[in-house]
């Protein structure tokens, strides 16, 4: 096998990235090679980029890039579990220092990834990991949706959105998400309720939807004043607000005079710390299971970029284009 590999590096913040040979890795004690196919494009790969996204600790020059797609080539030392030729799925890389996916190959932690699913090719399969782990831990490990619950999803048609819609609707909840006009069909399609923020204020829908009372769990994918009207949307007492981008300055108040609780979702922590990687390996299977039983789909953006087009690809996430996640794909499905 060829020593060398192509990789998209950012070689300095604001530059465009380049697509350059560099040595390929060698698995080490616990560490599978992975050959990738497919690799995500999020939206902090870009922030990293223009030299943003310092919570990331992903000095420049890198190879940018968290999820990936792909078959396993080599198993390193240890490693029991996977087999060369497996198809793999996982948020592995691309901050804390560790390599990224857009490369032809990377060697990854074995703990971060799992058997991909039978359902979902591996465009769609590379899209996936970051934005469901993200929904899982803020939906089921924190919030322990159920049965017999209201939850409210902020940005139900957004990366996070979409995938937190269907697992709580997949868990026996009562979905509602919000969104902008435009996306209020690609919501009911995935069996929530839509309401259009723009139009319908958080009083109007907590009285249409919840009788007054406020939602059991509301999660707020987006921040800023969003996060705000959660606080004014959830149900006092036993209400949880959830969310992913809760990083500004916030009156608690309002959470505090009804008695609920809220908890940040921060996904990265175990690729920065090294500590419960497994528990990211055991959500993507609980993904793969969601997805082989026809619960779980995403909508990625039908323009295929290719290694070489990574700049074009990063322009469309830092712009708010494509319609669903954008994907860089480096073998053809």
């Amino acid at each position: 096998m060829n020593q060398t590999m192509l990789a998209a590096i950012a070689e300095s913040a604001q530059a465009p990235l380049a697509v350059r040979h560099i040595a390929r890795p060698v698995p080490a004690k616990g560490q599978v090679l992975v050959r990738v196919h497919a690799a995500g494009v999020n939206p902090l790969d870009t922030k990293i980029a223009t030299g943003a996204g310092a919570h990331a600790r992903q000095a420049l020059p890198a190879v940018l890039g968290l999820d990936l797609a792909g078959t396993v080539v080599e198993l390193g030392e240890a490693v029991e579990g996977f087999t060369p030729g497996q198809e793999v799925f996982g948020m592995a890389g691309g901050i804390g220092g560790a390599q990224g996916t857009m490369a032809e190959y990377i060697a990854v932690d074995a703990r971060l990834i799992a058997v991909k699913p039978h359902a979902l090719g591996m465009h769609e399969a590379a899209a996936m990991p970051l934005v469901f782990i993200t929904a899982w831990e803020g939906l089921v490990d924190r919030a322990n949706v159920r049965a017999g619950q209201r939850v409210l999803i902020h940005g139900g048609a957004g990366g996070v959105g979409q995938v937190a819609v269907q697992l709580a609707k997949a868990r026996g909840a009562e979905v509602y998400a919000t969104g902008s006009a435009a996306s209020l069909d690609f919501i009911r399609s995935l069996g929530a309720t839509a309401i259009n923020y723009q139009v319908q204020s958080v009083e109007s829908y907590v009285e249409q939807y919840t009788a007054g009372e406020g939602f059991d769990i509301v999660y707020d994918t987006a921040g800023g004043s969003t996060l705000d009207a959660s606080f004014q949307a959830v149900k006092p007492y036993t209400g949880h607000v959830l969310s992913c981008l809760g990083w500004g300055q916030h009156s608690l108040a309002p959470l505090s005079f009804k008695s609920a609780t809220y908890s940040g979702v921060f996904t990265l922590t175990p690729l920065l710390t090294g500590q419960g990687r497994e528990h990211h390996g055991a959500i993507l299977r609980e993904a793969a299971m969601l997805a082989d039983t026809g619960q779980l789909t995403i909508r990625v953006d039908q323009q295929h970029f290719a290694l070489d087009e990574v700049n074009e690809a990063f322009r469309q996430v830092a712009q708010g284009g494509g319609k669903g996640k954008t994907v860089i794909q480096l073998v053809s499905d």
